[in-house]
C-alpha cells in the first residue's frame, strides 16, 4: 500500500518515512503523535446488496466475531486516534451498540447514517465538528475516513497518510494496478489498454485536514439540498391540474377526451375540469385552493380569449408569488383543413404573452393537438398531448417559455 497525496498540491506518491523524521513531527514514536488531534469516521450503513446476503457485510462473522469489531479493534490499537465515529443505519443501531458492549470497545461514538454514503460521512463529520450542543466530541485537526469492513492495515501506512494530509490537505492510500484497464471506442470495442505502470488504484484509508473536508462537504451538500428541495417542491405543486374547458364545446368532445386521457396517464395526480362561469368565480375558487397547473382548452380556434381570461385571473390572484404557475394553452385544430405551418404562424402571439406573464412568475406555452376526424389518430394525438402536458407541468422549465409544441 502506498500513500498518495490528494488535493490542493497535486497527486504524487510519498517517499518512505525515515525513523528519525517520525519522532520529529509526531513525537517520540509512530504511535504517539503528540501535537496532532486525529479522529476517524467509519461509514457502516451498507445493507449487503453487493454481497447478495441478508446480513450487511460489516456484521458478518469472521472467526466468530463481526467484521466491524475487527476493524474497531485495529483502530483502537492506534493510540494516537482520539475519537472513532461509527455511522450506522437506525435499524442497525441496537445491533451496533450490542457489539460495542459485548467486545468492550472503548471511545466509540455512534451516529445515524444518511440515505447515501456521502450523507453518512457528512453525518460523521458533523458529530466531530463540535458545533452541535449535544455533541461531546472535540474538533480534530485531521480526520481519517476508513471502510468499516477493512480491518487489515498497517499503522505505519495510516501514519503516512495522516502526515501527508496534514501537509497537503488530503491524502489516501493507493496500490499498483493489477487488472488490465481498457479504453473502449465509441462503438464499444477495445480501443487501447492503459499503461498500468502510470496509474494507481485508490483505496482506504483516506485522511484530510478536518476543516478542508468539512467545508467541502458543507458546500456540496448545500447544493444538493437546493436541488433536492427544488425537486420536492416541483413534485408537490404538480399534484393538481385544472383543465379550463372551452365554453363553446359540447360534452364528450376534445377537452373531455383529453381530460380522460390525462387521468389515465397521470393516475397519481388529481385532474379536475371546470367550465368557466360568467364571473369566473369557479376558477377563482380553484386558484384559492392553490392549484399551480392549468390547461386551457381552445377547440377549433386560434383565438386567445379563453387563455387570456385565465392569465388575467392568475395575475390578480398573486398565486405565483410563491411558486411558478404553469399554463398550457391547448388548441385543437384539424390538420387536414390547412397547412400546419399556417396554423402555427397564427398562434405566434403566445410568445409575446409568455414574455409578459413571465414577469409575474407564470410560465405559458402552447400546444397544438390534431383534432382529426379519424378516431384512432385523435386518440394517439390525445395521448401524445397528455405526455407533453405532464412533462411541462412536472419540469416547470422556463426554457420552454413561449414554445409552441405539436402533438
Amino acid at each position: 500500500m502506498e500513500p498518495a497525496v490528494r488535493g490542493r498540491r497535486g497527486s504524487t506518491e510519498l517517499r518512505p518515512l525515515l525513523s528519525g523524521e517520525r519522532g520529529a513531527q509526531f513525537g517520540a514514536s509512530a504511535s504517539s503523535p503528540s501535537a496532532l488531534a486525529v479522529a476517524a469516521v467509519l461509514p457502516a450503513g451498507g445493507c449487503g446488496e453487493r454481497m447478495g446476503v441478508a446480513t450487511p457485510k460489516q456484521f458478518c462473522r469472521v472467526l466468530g466475531r463481526p467484521l466491524i469489531s475487527h476493524t474497531l479493534q485495529a483502530l483502537e490499537r492506534v493510540c494516537w486516534i482520539k475519537d472513532i465515529v461509527v455511522v450506522v443505519t437506525g435499524e442497525n443501531m441496537e445491533t451496533m451498540k450490542s457489539i460495542i458492549q459485548k467486545y468492550q470497545h472503548k471511545g466509540i461514538s455512534l451516529v445515524e447514517a444518511g440515505a447515501t454514503r456521502h450523507r453518512s460521512i457528512f453525518n460523521g463529520l458533523k458529530a466531530l465538528a463540535g458545533d452541535q450542543a449535544y455533541c461531546r466530541l472535540s474538533r480534530p485537526e485531521v480526520v481519517i475516513i476508513h471502510d468499516a469492513v477493512r480491518p487489515f492495515f498497517e499503522e505505519d501506512d495510516l501514519l503516512k497518510v495522516v502526515r501527508a494530509a496534514r501537509e497537503h490537505g488530503a491524502a489516501g492510500a493507493t496500490r499498483p494496478l493489477v487488472s488490465t484497464v481498457i479504453s473502449p471506442s465509441t462503438e464499444g470495442c477495445l480501443d487501447h489498454s492503459l499503461e498500468r505502470a502510470r496509474y494507481r488504484a485508490s483505496e482506504m484509508p483516506q485522511a484530510f485536514l478536518f476543516d478542508v473536508i468539512y467545508e467541502a462537504y458543507q458546500q456540496v451538500t448545500y447544493k444538493r439540498d437546493l436541488y433536492a428541495a427544488e425537486s420536492i417542491i416541483k413534485e408537490r405543486i404538480s399534484q393538481k391540474i385544472c383543465i379550463v374547458m372551452d365554453m363553446k364545446e359540447e360534452k364528450e368532445h376534445a377537452g373531455y377526451l383529453l381530460e380522460t386521457v390525462l387521468k389515465n396517464e397521470l393516475n397519481h395526480v388529481k385532474v379536475t375540469s371546470v367550465v368557466p362561469c360568467h364571473d369566473g368565480s369557479n376558477i377563482q375558487h380553484i386558484i384559492l385552493e392553490q392549484c399551480y397547473s392549468f390547461v386551457c382548452m381552445n377547440v377549433m380556434t386560434t383565438d386567445f380569449q379563453n387563455t387570456q381570461k385565465l392569465l388575467g385571473m392568475l395575475e390578480e390572484s398573486n398565486l405565483s408569488v410563491l411558486y411558478p404557475v404553469v399554463v398550457v394553452s391547448v388548441h385543437f385544430l384539424d390538420f387536414e383543413l390547412g397547412p400546419l405551418s399556417q396554423k402555427m404562424e397564427s398562434l405566434m402571439w403566445i410568445r409575446k404573452f409568455a414574455v409578459e406573464v413571465k414577469k409575474r412568475n407564470i410560465l405559458l406555452c402552447g400546444l397544438i393537438i390534431n383534432y382529426s376526424q379519424d378516431e384512432q389518430k385523435l386518440q394517439e394525438s390525445l395521448r401524445q398531448g397528455a405526455v407533453i402536458i405532464a412533462a411541462l407541468i412536472k419540469e416547470r422549465n422556463s426554457a420552454l417559455l413561449g414554445q409552441l409544441l405539436v402533438a
